[in-house]
């Protein structure tokens, strides 16, 4: 049984529709300031809810206000431009640190009451944005790559497609020193290699996004973040296979959170809860906690049910149930390394079916990032001390079952920092090796089997 509650917004019922505003039901009109004016008008008038009609909208980013409730009714598609003036660079959070990005195509900061409904489409236009690396394609897909752009990057593991010279040139040069008071001017010169997320919700309280389908995002598909009381909902959530960074939900440093009966499938993680990177988000005291996900879909990710890597603040109490992962890199992941530090404890999974799984049905692991200390580089010279070390402990797994995979339980922790607590129960899983286990201490597994010729301890 939860031990928290989540609140959701509240709107007046006022309606508001973008047509009133100038919008245009057209792919050659920016409707922007159409938008945003009905978000603007409805937010000073105490809230309700901002209708965009069945039709086709071109716009560029938007930003949602408190008290407003954006509704996309049932053949409305929101499909967002690339234009740099339109995406300035700016200092954001982004994989756990302060990173440059480009502006989110929709963005809300300290909002309250604030709401994306309905059963339109959101269009994040992401093949303007994303590199993609060879082997994700065909040959076919490829070449149709290369018509659209000259662009490719030769590197010893891989070519990587480019969509525009900017990008190119961007990947040669690397991005810029942070703490040069230029960093942003001269970064604004690759600036498309700054890829946003499609939507960026930063410190808002009751949040909800419901019905709605959100796809194609330049990176990251949804990204709440210090927000609290955030329900996502009937949403389907897509990206190709080769989106590269292409997440489907990633909860960052939130609390109090339902995440039900969406779909997702996603060219990265799933669903994913992270809670910051390392040494300096440890200096700020906001754990992700209090996480309801349930019935839920993902399909062909990199991993269903995913914590971190980014959990230096720490991940706690958090429920997965009732949900369905097939065709993923990974079932269940939990992923650190050492320099993260925090926790991630009171984790509590069952009734999750599972299929085609490519690697481990469920591993938890401390050596994320090629078994390395991977640190910022201000932080490379500090010297790594206890609190540097991540911790997993006090998992409750029950009735996983698993139809095919490649290691049914993988968990390593790190030498002398034992992953432990870990409890199994009731569960089948077909796999080709049953377990790999290494630096761990009271893993139980009751009533588990693992179905396999292969016996790896």
């Amino acid at each position: 049984m939860l031990d928290f509650k989540i609140k959701r917004p509240i709107f007046k019922k006022a309606e508001y529709n973008i047509l009133d505003f100038g919008a245009q039901s057209s792919c050659q009109v920016d409707n922007q300031l159409a938008i945003q004016r009905a978000i603007d008008y409805c937010h000073e008038h105490g809230g309700g809810k901002v209708i965009v009609p069945n039709g086709f909208y071109l716009t560029s980013p938007i930003e949602l206000k408190s008290n407003v409730n954006l509704h996309l009714e049932s053949n409305a598609f929101i499909k967002f431009t690339k234009i740099k003036s339109k995406y300035p660079l700016y200092f954001s959070n982004y994989e756990g640190t302060v990173r440059i990005r480009a502006k989110s195509p929709i963005s809300a900061e300290n909002c309250t009451n604030i709401a994306i409904t309905g059963s339109g489409v959101i269009d994040g236009s992401g093949e303007l944005w994303r590199g993609i690396k060879r082997w994700q394609l065909t040959e076919l897909e490829w070449n149709n790559c290369l018509k659209k752009s000259k662009y490719v990057l030769k590197t010893d593991r891989n070519d990587i497609w480019c969509p525009s010279k900017t990008f190119y040139e961007g990947l040669i040069k690397g991005e810029p020193d942070y703490n040069d008071p230029n960093a942003l001017k001269i970064a604004s010169k690759h600036w498309d290699m700054y890829r946003p997320v499609l939507l960026n919700i930063v410190s808002c309280d009751k949040v909800l996004i419901e019905g709605v389908t959100l796809q194609n995002s330049p990176a990251w598909n949804v990204h709440p973040i210090f927000c609290t009381n955030v329900t996502i909902k009937d949403a389907l959530i897509r990206n190709k296979f080769s989106a590269q960074n292409g997440d489907g939900i990633d909860l960052d440093s939130c609390q109090n959170c339902e995440i039900v009966n969406n779909v997702l499938q996603v060219g990265d993680d799933g669903i994913c809860l992270k809670s910051g990177k390392n040494r300096s988000a440890r200096n700020i005291n906001f754990p992700t906690k209090n996480v309801w996900i349930h019935d839920c879909k993902v399909f062909n990710s990199h991993g269903g049910f995913v914590v971190g890597s980014e959990m230096s603040r720490g991940v706690e109490n958090v429920y997965v149930e009732d949900c369905i992962f097939s065709g993923s890199n990974v079932g269940i992941r939990v992923k650190s390394a050492m320099g993260r530090g925090g926790y991630v404890r009171d984790i509590h999974i069952k009734n999750i079916h599972m299929a085609d799984i490519d690697n481990e049905a469920i591993i938890l692991s401390m050596k994320y990032v090629f078994n390395s200390v991977e640190l910022p580089n201000d932080e490379k010279t500090i010297k790594l001390d206890e609190d540097d070390v991540p911790k997993f402990y006090n998992f409750y797994i029950d009735n996983v079952q698993c139809a095919n995979s490649h290691v049914g339980l993988k968990i390593e922790g790190l030498k002398g920092y034992p992953i432990h607590d870990i409890n199994i129960t009731n569960s089948y899983i077909k796999c080709d090796k049953d377990k790999i286990l290494h630096d761990c201490e009271n893993i139980n597994l009751t009533n588990v089997v693992f179905n396999t010729t292969k016996s790896t301890n």
